[in-house]
């Protein structure tokens, strides 16, 4: 305690000079920690706006670099073939919407209409009433799921929505479900539309010419995602005769949020090598000024010795000044960097997609004692086994 009482007098001494010493290392720790905790915000961020996306799902599409955008059609049969020749496909759906007048007494809407099966490829709660049956799947029975936005436009009064009619285009559905409000969040991703109805009675509505060009697949809960989706190009490309214009590509979850957490992991790295550079800097300017403070303190250390303080005692009290620089560094650049973080997570990230994501605070703390250890090992060693080592008697004479 001692020592530490005698350090902190010291850098309290002289502060301008200590702030100045350690600003490196505030700005490389406050960099590291803020990029840790955006990229903790992010992956969260990810979620968020996927959050209503099944876990077990994928959207396949042609690849749009290649040669013959058109031949790479899908044709509605290939999706029976594909539910019943590829392992762990449950469902199998067009993708996309079809822009409809939707109308219920004088309300009337243009608004997404799209298909869904039993099998939800998104999972979002209902407010009221429940997904489709296999029943009305099978007979593409004329009913229909709003979505929050569509019920309150179509809805404007409120109250139960279950079993009144509303109209779309000129056919009459009957609704058997009211999906809950999203998050607040501005970036979450339905893809659906605003009214689901059976797939097959959107099939028989809208797709013309028996070609889509692009597909959802639900898959069992414990087939394989990736494997699957490979079986799924592979069965496709074989129903095309592996004609080389026939390429295609999937979106899943779970690629998604890989593809987002590389990105922030090469931004990661970048960071942490600008850290290194700051770390490194600030570790010669502590270095510096406690070479500087050894010489402004040599007659000092020649006293101590002369009244019987040990090397051990000298280099106790120089280490535990540069200890006390560091730690002091680290920690006002981890509040620096979790300030960041933290007013970048609430008042952007998470207005986005309605996620909160958790601070990292044990990382956090980890990357600032550890910069804190190097520092202090590094450039805070030499300095004090040189103030251990003066010869007293040279240090009485030292003016």
């Amino acid at each position: 305690m001692p020592y530490l009482e005698e350090a902190l007098r010291v850098l309290l001494g002289n502060k301008v000079r200590s702030l100045l010493t350690v600003t490196g290392l505030i700005i490389g720790v406050a960099a590291v920690i803020a990029i840790q905790v955006l990229g903790n915000g992010m992956a969260g961020a990810v979620s968020g706006a996927l959050g209503t996306l099944n876990d077990h799902a994928f959207i396949l599409f042609p690849n749009a670099q290649q040669g013959d955008f058109q031949r790479a059609a899908i044709r509605l049969g290939e999706l029976d073939d594909i539910k019943a020749t590829v392992p762990g496909v449950v469902e199998a759906l067009p993708a996309g919407q079809a822009r409809d007048l939707v109308h219920v007494g004088h309300a009337q809407y243009r608004l997404g209409v799209y298909g869904d099966s039993d099998q939800r490829f998104n999972i979002v709660p209902f407010a009221q009433g429940a997904a489709f049956t296999p029943q009305d799947v099978a007979s593409k029975a004329k009913v229909c799921i709003l979505t929050d936005a569509a019920y309150k436009k179509l809805f404007p009064d409120g109250g139960d929505a279950l079993g009144k009619s509303i109209y779309i285009g000129n056919g009459r559905f009957v609704v058997v479900g009211v999906q809950a409000p999203p998050r607040t969040g501005i970036l979450n991703a339905t893809f659906g539309g605003d009214v689901a109805i059976p797939y097959t009675a959107y099939i028989a509505k809208y797709v013309r010419h028996g070609t889509i060009f692009a597909a959802r697949f639900v898959l069992a809960d414990d087939a394989p995602l990736t494997e699957t989706e490979a079986a799924v190009i592979k069965r496709l490309r074989e129903l095309h005769k592996n004609d080389k214009n026939s390429q295609y590509q999937t979106f899943d979850k779970a690629s998604f949020a890989s593809s987002i957490g590389s990105i922030f992991g090469a931004m990661t790295m970048i960071v942490g090598l600008i850290g290194a550079v700051s770390l490194l800097v600030a570790g010669i300017g502590i270095m510096n000024i406690m070479l500087v403070s050894v010489t402004e303190r040599t007659r000092e250390i020649g006293v101590r010795k002369a009244i019987g303080a040990t090397r051990t005692q000298i280099l106790l009290q120089f280490f535990i000044e540069a200890l006390a620089l560091s730690t002091v560094g680290c920690l006002i650049g981890l509040a620096i960097g979790l300030s960041i973080g933290w007013a970048v997570n609430n008042f952007a990230i998470v207005k986005l997609t309605g996620t909160v994501a958790p601070i990292p605070w044990v990382q956090a703390t980890i990357i600032a004692v550890g910069f804190a250890t190097v520092v202090t090992l590094a450039f805070g060693t030499y300095p004090a086994y040189r103030a251990a080592g003066l010869d007293p008697i040279e240090a009485l004479r030292y003016e």
